[in-house]
């Protein structure tokens, strides 16, 4: 059985259908975040391809290598071999890279094409970046906006995550194919979330598109993931996957809670830059 679907397949039983979850870096973590979307879940296994590719490369070329040491040393080979040309092992060492190049073409292009845009989606939402925080726009949903800026150290609840917790979660429904518009008002940012195997610039006067469906309910984490200037590190992005029944009723209730007036501009642009990024003021310890 593949590795990647016996990892998989664990990864089901733990995270059974309707099981809440958190998605967040773990100390010393070397492996991905567990697959929330069909794009991760295929972005995985494409990974797993190639990681036994590369060792079985990488142990098939120092077992050669300890081999000719041994093999072809001056003490076993006193009278070295003057060949200079081997037609067999030149069209081996030429046909063999093509192969595996081949075998990892079909699978990855077929993971770009799939990665690319949702054909049918089922609602949208816009992200803007901002220098240094997240606005969010359900166009499918009466024109609702809401800013999402991080929640600063003093200010954490129980189970919040430092550096990863916004005041106004991105609330969305599980099992619906979800097309994610990003761009920039300001300067190049980008939207990233590791557990849906998204990563898409927002780009001033651009508008990127990308897909999600998310398969459990539960908290993911993302940040921007492009260096935007002083507070970079500082603009997370937390969405809250809910039941579609829960993301009617959120609706509903965000729609009198984000009501805005005629000029929020201004409050914004307050809210942006709370502090002095210059002394760095304020900044999470």
């Amino acid at each position: 059985m593949p590795l990647s679907i016996w990892l998989r397949g664990l990864a089901a039983v733990l995270l059974a259908p309707g099981a809440a979850v958190a998605a967040q870096p773990e100390p010393w973590q070397i492996g991905f975040q567990p697959a929330a979307t069909p794009v991760m879940a295929q972005i995985q296994d494409f990974n797993v391809l190639v990681t036994v590719i590369i060792i079985a490369v990488a142990v098939f070329v120092t077992g050669l290598l300890l081999f000719v040491m041994w093999r072809f040393s001056a003490k076993r080979n006193p009278a070295p071999s003057k060949t200079t040309h081997n037609t067999l092992l030149e069209l081996i060492w030429t046909a063999v890279p093509t192969v595996i190049l081949l075998i990892l073409f079909v699978p990855s292009f077929n993971l770009l094409y799939f990665m690319d845009r949702a054909a049918d989606a089922e609602m949208t939402i816009k992200a803007i970046g901002y220098q240094w925080y997240w606005s969010y726009e359900y166009p499918d949903h009466g024109d609702l906006t809401f800013d999402a800026l991080m929640v600063a150290d003093d200010e954490l609840k129980p189970g919040q995550v430092r550096l990863l917790e916004t005041d106004n979660r991105i609330v969305l429904p599980v099992d619906t194919t979800i097309r994610v518009l990003v761009t920039a008002a300001d300067v190049i940012h980008s939207w990233a979330v590791p557990a849906f195997g998204v990563k898409t610039d927002a780009v001033p006067g651009r508008l990127n598109e990308t897909w999600i469906r998310i398969e459990r309910e539960g908290v993911y984490y993302g940040q921007c993931s492009e260096l935007c200037g002083t507070l970079h590190g500082f603009m997370p992005i937390t969405v809250e996957a809910v039941s579609k029944d829960a993301f009617a009723a959120w609706v509903e209730k965000a729609k009198v809670e984000f009501a805005r007036q005629d000029a929020p501009a201004a409050t914004t642009v307050a809210r942006a830059a709370p502090d002095d990024a210059s002394t760095g003021q304020g900044l999470p310890k």
